[in-house]
Formats: C-alpha cells, sequence, structure tokens
C-alpha cells in the first residue's frame, strides 16, 4: 500500500508538471518564435507522458494486488470466525445471508483501499499540483475558480447519507436473494412435486425487483456529486472566463499565463470528480463495513470455564446428565433432565417426538449449553473442557446423513488422513465398500450436493463409516439405521453392534425394535425420565415404554 500511494503521488504529479510546461510553450515557442526551446518544452513533455504511463501499469497491478489479497483474507478471517460461532447463531441466520456476507460484502469493499490510495496519493497530489500552478500564475483567478465550491458541502452531505442508506437495504436483499435460491435449489425436488415453480419464482422476483429499485437510487445518489462538482466546476469556468479575458485582452496577462491557467483547472475536472465519486463509493463500502462488523463483533457462548482437558483420552467414560434445564428461546424443553449412561455400555434413548431426546445430543457436544444443571464425563462437566477435546471423544450419526459435495473418500475422512487399512476397516464395517465397488470412479466417486448423487441407504453407511474411522470411545446414535432397508438394517445394526464394544454409546430411536438388547433404556416425556431399565423391565412395569410398545408390535 505504501509502494502504491508512493507512485500514485507520482503519476498524481505529473498533471501539474504538464500544465505548467504549456506557459513556456506559449510564450517561448509560439508567441515569441523561439525555436531552441521547441526542442526541450517537447521532451519535458513526451517525457512527462512516458513518466505517467509506467506509473500508471505499476500503480494498477499494485491496487488489484491489494484488492484481491484484502478481499479473500477478508473472506476466510470470515469464514474462521462464523465456524466458532455456536448453533443459535446458525438458528437466526440462514445459509443465504452468511453467503451473502462472505461473498457479496467483502467484494462490494474490494476496491476500498484501491480508492482511497487513487484519491489521496494520486488525485489529491495532483489537485495540490494543479491548484499550486494556478495560484502561482494568479491567486485571483483561482479564487474566482473556486467561488462556487462552498456550495457543494451539504449537498454533498445529505447525498451520502442517502448513499449509505439504499445500499444498506441493497445489501439486505441480497442477503434475502441468496437465502432464496439456496432454498429453493436444496429443496428442487419438494417445489417440483408441489409445483411451486411459479410460486417460487414469483417470490424471487419480488426480491430482485427490491434489488434493482435500491441500486438504481444507490446510483442516482452516487452520480450526484460529480456531477455537482461538475457545476461548481462551470460556474468557476465562467468566473476565470469573464475575469480574465479582460485582462488579456487590456494586455495586463500574456496568452500563455491564459492557457497554463486554463489548462490547471481543465486537468482538475477529473480528479474532482473522481474525489465527489470516492465520497459515494465509500458510502457503499462503509454499509457493508458495517454488516461485516457486526458479524465479527458476534461472539459465541461464553465458557470461562473450558481450560480443561480429557483426563483419559480414548477411555470409554461414564457419562452423566444430572438436573439440566434448557430451552430454545421461550420454549422449554427438558424440565431437571437426570439419566446415566455407564461406560462401555449402551443407553438408548426412547420417547415420543419432542420429547428432548435430540436436544440431549446437542448439550452432549457443546452444540448448545444447559441453562440449569450439569453434564459430565468420568465426573468432570463437560463446561470444563476445551471444545476441541470435548468434541473428540464423540463420533456421531444422525438420521439427517450430512455429506458434503466432495468424493465418497473425502466424506469418510473428513480431513484426516487415515491409513489404508483403517479405510478399509471403517468401510467394510460399515457396508460401504459392496456399492463403492460397483462405481465407475469407486471411493473417489462425487456424492453430489448434500450426497445427492447417493441413495439414502448409501448416505446413511458413509455417515456409519465415517463415525467408525473416528474411532472416538462415545457413539451418538440418532436414528442411525433410518434410512436402510431391512436387510442392509440388519446388517449395519450388526456392524454397529461390534464398534460399540468397549464404547459408551447413546442410542436415539423411533424404532424400538432396533433398542430392544440395549444395556439400559431411558424413556422420556416432556424433557423429563418417567422410566428407565431394560427392555424386559419396562414391559412389566406397563408403563409409557410398553404403551409404545404395543403401538409399534400390536400388529
Amino acid at each position: 500500500m505504501a509502494l502504491a500511494l508512493v507512485v500514485m503521488v507520482i503519476e498524481g504529479s505529473t498533471l501539474g508538471a504538464l500544465s505548467y510546461m504549456l506557459k513556456p510553450l506559449f510564450d517561448k515557442v509560439f508567441t515569441s518564435g523561439g525555436e531552441g526551446a521547441l526542442i526541450w518544452v517537447g521532451f519535458g513533455i513526451l517525457g512527462l507522458f512516458l513518466l505517467r504511463a509506467i506509473t500508471s501499469i505499476t500503480s494498477k497491478t499494485l491496487l488489484t494486488t491489494i484488492a484481491q489479497r484484502s478481499s479473500s483474507t477478508m473472506q476466510v478471517d470470515l469464514l474462521r470466525h462464523i465456524l466458532t460461532l455456536d448453533a443459535s447463531f446458525f438458528q437466526t441466520n440462514p445459509p443465504g445471508a452468511l453467503i451473502e456476507r462472505v461473498q457479496g460484502d467483502t467484494q462490494a469493499v474490494q476496491g476500498v483501499w484501491s480508492t482511497i490510495i487513487t484519491g489521496f496519493g494520486r488525485d489529491t497530489i495532483s489537485l495540490i499540483g494543479l491548484f499550486a500552478v494556478a495560484i502561482a500564475i494568479d491567486p485571483v483567478w483561482t479564487l474566482a475558480a473556486m467561488i462556487g465550491a462552498p456550495l457543494l458541502i451539504l449537498p454533498a452531505l445529505v447525498v451520502q447519507r442517502y448513499i449509505r442508506r439504499k445500499t444498506a437495504a441493497m445489501r439486505a436483499e441480497a442477503g434475502n436473494r441468496a437465502t432464496r435460491l439456496d432454498e429453493v435449489f436444496h429443496g428442487i425436488q419438494a417445489v417440483k412435486l408441489n409445483r411451486m415453480e411459479a410460486y417460487q419464482t414469483s417470490r424471487f422476483n419480488t426480491i430482485v425487483q427490491r434489488i434493482v429499485k435500491a441500486e438504481i437510487k444507490t446510483v442516482v445518489g452516487r452520480s450526484t456529486i460529480p456531477a455537482l462538482v461538475d457545476v461548481i466546476t462551470g460556474i468557476g469556468f465562467f468566473a476565470v472566463l469573464m475575469l480574465g479575458g479582460s485582462q488579456i485582452v487590456e494586455g495586463e496577462r500574456t496568452i500563455g499565463d491564459f492557457m497554463a491557467f486554463f489548462s490547471s483547472m481543465a486537468l482538475t475536472f477529473q480528479p474532482l470528480r473522481r474525489m465527489g465519486d470516492m465520497a459515494g463509493f465509500w458510502q457503499i463500502a462503509a454499509a457493508s463495513l458495517e454488516r461485516l462488523f457486526r458479524l465479527f463483533d458476534s461472539e459465541p457462548a461464553p465458557r470461562p470455564l473450558a481450560t480443561a482437558s480429557v483426563q483419559h483420552p480414548g477411555h470409554a467414560p461414564r457419562i452423566t446428565v444430572q438436573d439440566v434445564v434448557f430451552g430454545y428461546g421461550e420454549t422449554p424443553v427438558l424440565h431437571g433432565l437426570s439419566f446415566t449412561a455407564e461406560a462401555g455400555k449402551m443407553t438408548a434413548l426412547v420417547g415420543a417426538s419432542g420429547a428432548g431426546k435430540s436436544t440431549v445430543f446437542n448439550l452432549l457436544t457443546a452444540m448448545a449449553e444447559p441453562q440449569e444443571g450439569q453434564i459430565s464425563l468420568d465426573g468432570t462437566d463437560i463446561a470444563t473442557l476445551m471444545l476441541p477435546d470435548l468434541r473428540s471423544q464423540f463420533a456421531v450419526v444422525t438420521q439427517d446423513a450430512a455429506l458434503f459435495d466432495e468424493t465418497i473418500r473425502e466424506n469418510i475422512a473428513l480431513g484426516s488422513k487415515p491409513e489404508a487399512a483403517q479405510l478399509t476397516a471403517a468401510m467394510d464395517a460399515a457396508h460401504v465398500s459392496e456399492f463403492v465397488a460397483k462405481l465407475p470412479l469407486g471411493l473417489d466417486s462425487p456424492a453430489g450436493p448434500r450426497g445427492s448423487a447417493l441413495s439414502g441407504g448409501q448416505r446413511q453407511r458413509v455417515a456409519i463409516a465415517r463415525a467408525l474411522l473416528r474411532d472416538a470411545p462415545v457413539l451418538l446414535l440418532d436414528e442411525a439405521t433410518s434410512a436402510l432397508d431391512a436387510q442392509s438394517e440388519a446388517l449395519v445394526a450388526d456392524a454397529l453392534a461390534r464398534a460399540a464394544k468397549g464404547r459408551t454409546t447413546i442410542v436415539i430411536a423411533h424404532r424400538l425394535a432396533t433398542i430392544r438388547n440395549a444395556d439400559r433404556i431411558v424413556v422420556m416425556d416432556q424433557g423429563r425420565v418417567v422410566d428407565s431399565g431394560t427392555h424386559d423391565e419396562l414391559l412389566a412395569r406397563s408403563g409409557l415404554y410398553a404403551d409404545l410398545c404395543k403401538l409399534q408390535f400390536q400388529a
């Protein structure tokens, strides 16, 4: 940036020198007929243009480098920061809006440093040099040229606020546009099956039209400042022409004086326009910067006690949930929940939808924090554990197998570099090897957006292989076999049973047949534990679990 500023200063100074060279050109060459001065004046002007060409190329290269590097660094920093935020942040900020922040807002401010360096380097120096030449020729003429400048101040302030307000509205609508596209493309099957094409197109068109109106108003406001500069410059030219013209006619000043002065004032025209446009550009950038700063200022829920490490990494822990209270906003979910998952045993959570089973998983992995109560691993409160250490204890398979638009190999490894034997063992155990062998590219076959290139059962098996490869001491299974057919379910259930040996396993299950052999079944209802025991013990009590079993097995 410092080098670019120096180069722009050199480029800007050439305009003042060029306007000054017109005085000897007219007074010593054209008027006096001095042929000897023609050569050095000509070479002087040629040298100025060559210098201007070199500095122009250099400055554009440097400014582009600055713009691209600052924008790309900001995007990476922004994504790194967003990934530190907790789940509640993503519940209130849709993916499309965040994409627009990371991509659209950073691009909107991409050229801000280039504009500032250009304005304060080249254009400011150009104006200083040109006004210095003008003042040296005639200070009175210079004052006459600037007679309308005070009229520019108040309108410029009003227009800048207008630009900022409209730009902020436009960036917000751009986030809505990205959100709408994200939802339409990811929900394309529901859109087509429910014949929503016209409805979704209409909604998208409404958003786009609001963006168009805001963009037009922003451009009108941004164009107003350079237009006001034109008017003020025209008033100044008229004043100088009236004042200077009469002095030249009367012989008080030379034509060279007038031409040098007139040229210096004419050359201020474009720098002044660019400086006026810079004010509008800064307001556009400032609107995006405000949005970016608000996002950077967002902080995850504090974990002031999270300074400890796991005492026995790799050891299957005893998990204790004690008097935990939790809710999403104003909606209570858990009411004093308490249960224990013994080390190396399988504990199943059952209950109706909305009982809070999935919330328990979120609390265990610190995707959310308990409002009251405590969760501990081998007696250590998880609130005191650092997040990387805590989450390294868990391998999770949910009913929504989240795959990335990468290869199957990358979806299983998730950034790690497992040995071939480890990868093969995990794939064999999850029965991934069977269908991968039939794919043209094998493990390097793309999974497609959100795993759309694979069937539901295949996606689930890839997710199970991913969990097995992590080799974590705790397995969390949320309906891990829900998307499999009967044959695959039996195979994967057997694989999970083998994988669960020596690990603390917590299973969420709606199909009770899959957890009949669990060491302990915890029955939940409306955020509370209402019963617990083995399958046979719970049936013998004829409680809620027995009622659920009758509903599922009455046939």
